[in-house]
Order: structure tokens, then C-alpha cells, then sequence
């Protein structure tokens, strides 16, 4: 049977933020090439129906975006397990997103290049934190009721409960048929531009304080790195393409920025 290796863990943890970094630079100033962002730069030869791409295509962020949802089964496991007070090893469970929400979705074709390398980071994270949360992750018996899980369950809950609902505020935008972008509205939409990727990010980072481990805030800081660039391009380009954008609206945290 399979051991916990620590210096596998922490290898893995800093390579995951490592990749963070990367992904920073290479979409601070340019966004990823892919939904309103590509007919400005160079198309993708390869594409898929957004629905065949199993992906969140509707304004998700980056080739590893897949990996965002793919860590959700083993993260909402791990947080049923420990309110239940389940054995161990009961770290599996389904997931909605990955399966179900592709074949709601109205989005563009997705370049078959960026599905390719977030399959391969979805691999990743997801070995990463399915690992750690088998068979490394030791937890007092009143973890349940220690400030950093019932906080972090909290923030967790909050951001997902921001994310789906963002999610179908911009389903609704469009038709059946329709590919063409409009202005957001409702729910947090009305404070930032990226109101589905502030709740990605309070998800994960909620689900990081909940855990306490490494893997999860690397995973962390990876969302923010990832899905944060894109808000702030989301936000110039409806600046730049809707005279009546709301201007008080800010790119990705309320008030703030």
C-alpha cells in the first residue's frame, strides 16, 4: 500500500507554485487565447464544441482551468468525511461541474491545445491533493470544531455558493445559439466584473484554511495566479467595448481592485 512521502508532498507544493508564478507572467499583461480574447490574437488551429471540452468554457480562465473543478470531488469528500466523522480512506465522491454543467454550457469552441495541457494539470493537482488527503493528511478528532475548519468551511461554502450562481447569471446572458458577449448583471456581478472567479478564489483559498496543508494553499495561490490575470483583462475588455459599462464595477475584489 501506498505511504505518505513528505518530501514528495513539498516537491509537488512548490513545483504547483512555481507554475503559479509562470502563469502570472504570462498572462498579467496578456490574457489567455481563448473566448473574447482570441479574435484578437492569433486562432487556435485544433477547437472543440465547449460542451466535448467538459470545461467551464463560459469565462473560465486558463489551459488549466479543468484542474480547478477536478480537485472538487476529492476537496468536498474530504469536508464530508471529516463533519461525519467518516473513516479515512472515504476520500471519493461525484462531481457536477466537470460532468454536468459542459452540456448547459453556450460558450465558443475551445482550442483543443488548451484542453490538452489542462488535462495534464488537472492529472497533477488533482494526484496532488487526492494524495496528501489519503494518505498524509492527520487531523485531531475535534478538528470539526477547530476555527480553522469551521472558518475556512465557512469562506469555502460562501465562495462556491458566489461561483455557481455567477456561473448561472452568465448562462443566462445568451440564447440558445448565441456566442456574443454581453454585460453581466446581478448578484455580486454588480460590484466586480469577475464575480464567478471571486468566488473561485475565496473557494479555494476557504478550502486551504480548512485543510491547513500545503498542497491546498499552493492550489490556492495557483486560482489566484490563474483565473485573478483574467478578471483584470475581463474587465478592460468590457470597459473598452461597452460605453454604458457600469464604472463603479471594479475587476475582481469589491471595492477594492
Amino acid at each position: 500500500s501506498m505511504q505518505c512521502l513528505p518530501g514528495l508532498v513539498l516537491a509537488l507544493s512548490s513545483l504547483l507554485g512555481a507554475l503559479a508564478l509562470l502563469q502570472l507572467s504570462l498572462y498579467l499583461r496578456v490574457p489567455s487565447r481563448y473566448g473574447k480574447h482570441e479574435e484578437r490574437l492569433c486562432r487556435p488551429r485544433g477547437r472543440l464544441p465547449a460542451r466535448c471540452a467538459c470545461w467551464r468554457e463560459k469565462e473560465k480562465g486558463s489551459p488549466s482551468h479543468l484542474a480547478l473543478q477536478n480537485a472538487v470531488p476529492a476537496c468536498a469528500a474530504w469536508l464530508v468525511r471529516q463533519l461525519l466523522c467518516l473513516p479515512r480512506h472515504t476520500c471519493t465522491g461525484p462531481f457536477f461541474k466537470t460532468f454536468i454543467y459542459p452540456f448547459f454550457t453556450r460558450g465558443r469552441p475551445f482550442p483543443l491545445q488548451l484542453l490538452f495541457f489542462g488535462m495534464l494539470f488537472c492529472i497533477y493537482n488533482g494526484f496532488l491533493q487526492g494524495y496528501y488527503l489519503i494518505y498524509c493528511a492527520e487531523y485531531p478528532n475535534d478538528w470539526c470544531t477547530d476555527i480553522r475548519f469551521t472558518s475556512g468551511l465557512l469562506l469555502f461554502l460562501l465562495g462556491m455558493g458566489i461561483n455557481i450562481h455567477s456561473d448561472l447569471l452568465l448562462r443566462q446572458l445568451r440564447k440558445p445559439g448565441e456566442v456574443t458577449y454581453k454585460i453581466p448583471q446581478g448578484g455580486l456581478f454588480t460590484y466586480v466584473s469577475g464575480a464567478n472567479y471571486f468566488g473561485e478564489i475565496v473557494e479555494w483559498f476557504g478550502f486551504a484554511i480548512a485543510t491547513w496543508s500545503l498542497p491546498a494553499f499552493a492550489f490556492a495561490f495557483f486560482t489566484l495566479c490563474c483565473i485573478g490575470p483574467r478578471a483584470y483583462h475581463h474587465h478592460r475588455y468590457y470597459l473598452k467595448t461597452f460605453t454604458d459599462y457600469p464604472k463603479s464595477r471594479k475587476a475582481l475584489i469589491p471595492f477594492v481592485f
